[in-house]
């Protein structure tokens, strides 16, 4: 039986910083991994994502909606984990505080944005993170699929999410 699971995430820049936060080793979902702060979407929050990571945004930071500039959904990553499909809404902010509080989910660091990808991430994570810093920032949405090459190597398709009428 397949099942779903519907997540929020947030990269948090203060200037050229991100907010990582490193899992605790006792997370279910990539323990001891690095990864953006979000979590799990909530029932009641299930057609409003950007609640969901207002809301994993204060629990795991302190932070609140006025503490942030520009918040806005730039991915949706789809994926196949054994029999769940996962479906994470992915949100950029820039904030100008830089004072959070840390949560027993991991802990939290503004890492410098060159040396992100050094960090031990997971995979659809490290994809989304290099498309990122390798696009500048458009309109649409971006929505990642991953999947599989010929050779069995583990990849991401990147299709844009655009209104026709912008066309």
């Amino acid at each position: 039986m397949i099942r779903a699971r519907m997540m929020a995430t947030a990269m948090l820049f203060n200037h050229e910083d991100l907010l990582m936060m490193k899992r605790s080793p006792t997370r279910t979902l990539s323990p001891g991994l690095w990864a953006a702060v979000g979590g799990h979407l909530e029932p009641h929050e299930i057609n409003d994502p950007r609640s969901a990571v207002l809301r994993e945004i204060h629990e795991e930071t302190g932070l609140l909606e006025e503490h942030l500039d520009e918040l806005r959904l730039r991915y949706i990553l789809i994926r196949l984990n054994e029999q769940e499909v996962r479906q994470q809404f992915i949100y950029t902010a820039n904030t100008s505080k830089r004072d959070i509080v840390q949560s027993d989910e991991g802990t939290l660091h503004w890492i410098p944005r060159d040396q992100v990808l050094d960090r031990k991430i997971p995979f659809i994570f490290h994809k989304l993170l290099e498309h990122y810093f390798q696009h500048p920032p458009v309109p649409h949405v971006w929505v990642g699929t991953a999947g599989f090459e010929a050779s069995g190597a583990p990849t991401v398709h990147w299709t844009a999410l655009v209104d026709p009428q912008q066309l």
